[in-house]
């Protein structure tokens, strides 16, 4: 059974820094791109950042600048370093993976439980 762990949430103030790391466990064949996502409160899920499994990445504009998205392979993890916080990037933030596990042989999209990160001004 595949699995996508997030932690490293919290509260901090604005300008301030965190970063969340996500974890694939399981039964793993592959995988694909990974990516984060965040939702906040009476809002759609948004897309955060990707990155491909050769290390391509791709930012919204919201956070182009302050946000790092980077993966470890042989830990199956990603993570995304924020900087510059601002109270609009509160929300609950979701990793998400596109994983191939060892049966059956077929990509399939992950997601994590979310990690609440809030912002305060």
């Amino acid at each position: 059974q595949v699995q996508l762990v997030e932690s490293g949430g919290g509260l901090v103030r604005a300008g301030g820094s965190l970063t969340l790391s996500c974890a694939a466990s399981g039964s793993i064949f592959s995988i694909g791109s990974m990516a984060w996502y965040r939702q906040a409160p009476g809002k759609q899920r948004e897309l955060v950042a990707t990155i491909t499994s050769g290390g391509r990445t791709n930012y919204a504009d919201s956070v182009k600048g302050r946000f790092t998205i980077s993966r470890d392979n042989a830990k199956k993890m990603v993570y995304l370093q924020m900087n510059s916080l601002k109270p609009e990037d509160t929300a609950v933030y979701y990793c998400n993976a596109q994983i191939t596990p060892t049966t059956p042989l077929r990509e399939f999209p992950y997601w994590g439980q979310g990690t609440q990160v809030t912002v305060s001004s």
